[in-house]
């Protein structure tokens, strides 16, 4: 097939699709890479002069297409259409994305397009399927988990699957096993390895907003952007923690007090200060508004909009953090 088109949102199952496909077409001789990235400044003439620069010497090729929105312009309909319309053996171009809606699966010019290449639409790993993918993926790291420890480390890791990554490759670390031996966790293991990791994650970013730490959720964000964090990871974090707040917020409207939401709730020993601090300046409008923040958010990174990701993730977590009310217009 002249084409693969990968569509989803997830960054760590996209990623390890598109690797797959790299490697059997980089054993079968596709040994040259060229990656374009397409946003609204894109100029199609570069994929066609690549797709046409044909010569007697030519090196077999992979050509990837990075969208950062799951719909392109007219310009770039015609530009693969009219490469499809004479493919080159030598060329592999596999293009990556957004996930498509079921609109734009219908529309003429991309049953043309799949019906010449390969769909692969990524889905992601559902909260009930998440269990199991922990586990499957501890084992092929040589550990073996107890049921309560894969269910604390789904808990710290759902709606975020390279996170999920991290937190197995801290493990295989921190574990001080020989290579080649199996690893043997527990849950009190998984608490220890979250409660005594230093490095910068997504989840204490989150921590340091909910307890109105604004200088360091600030520094903490600028740490995560230098070592190259794709933003959804953090957006997705920081959305799934105030999704959880809403039933607390509920508990707390109906007269319960803190101490016994955290406690009804199961919130881990080394959260409680920031679920008591973001609670208590916090109503479930204000929690509301900022997950239409986080869909904004979400927009711009999937270039939906012309907000700047990282400008308006930083506006997100002053908003958060804030201890006295801040307007989120």
């Amino acid at each position: 097939m002249p084409l693969y088109w990968l569509s989803g949102d997830d960054p760590l199952l996209m990623q390890e699709a598109a690797d797959t496909i790299r490697s059997h077409f980089r054993s079968a001789g596709f040994l040259e890479r060229d990656v374009l990235s397409v946003d609204r400044s894109f100029n199609w003439e570069e994929f066609q002069h690549l797709t046409s620069n044909l010569s007697l010497f030519s090196e077999q090729k992979i050509i990837e297409l990075r969208l950062s929105s799951a719909k392109l312009d007219d310009q770039g309909k015609k530009a693969i259409q009219r490469y499809l319309d004479e493919p080159n053996p030598d060329f592999l171009i596999l293009i990556s994305g957004p996930k498509l809606d079921a609109g734009t699966l219908k529309t003429k010019w991309f049953t043309q397009i799949e019906s010449a290449g390969v769909l692969m639409q990524i889905w992601p790993v559902k909260r009930e399927e998440l269990h199991s993918w922990l586990e499957q993926r501890l084992i092929r790291e040589g550990i073996q988990a107890e049921p309560q420890a894969i269910s604390l480390l789904a808990d710290k890791v759902e709606g975020n699957l390279l996170a999920a990554m991290q937190e197995i490759e801290k493990i295989k670390l921190l574990s001080n096993t020989p290579d080649g031996q199996t690893i043997t966790l527990d849950s009190k293991t998984v608490m220890q390895i979250v409660a005594d990791s230093s490095r910068f994650n997504a989840y204490q970013l989150v921590d340091a907003a909910f307890l109105g730490d604004t200088p360091r959720s600030q520094k903490m964000l600028t740490a995560l952007r230098n070592e190259g964090i794709f933003p959804l990871v953090i957006l997705a974090a920081i959305s799934r923690e105030l999704r959880s707040l809403i039933p607390m917020l509920e508990s707390a409207e109906k007269g319960q007090n803190i101490p016994s939401i955290i406690q009804a709730f199961r919130v881990w020993f080394n959260r409680k200060n920031a679920i008591s601090s973001v609670l208590g300046r916090m109503n479930q409008e204000k929690v509301w508004e900022l997950l239409n923040h986080c869909r904004l958010i979400d927009q711009s990174i999937k270039g939906m909009n012309v907000a700047n990701p990282w400008d308006e993730l930083s506006r997100l977590l002053l908003l958060v953090s804030a201890r006295e009310s801040v307007s989120s217009v």
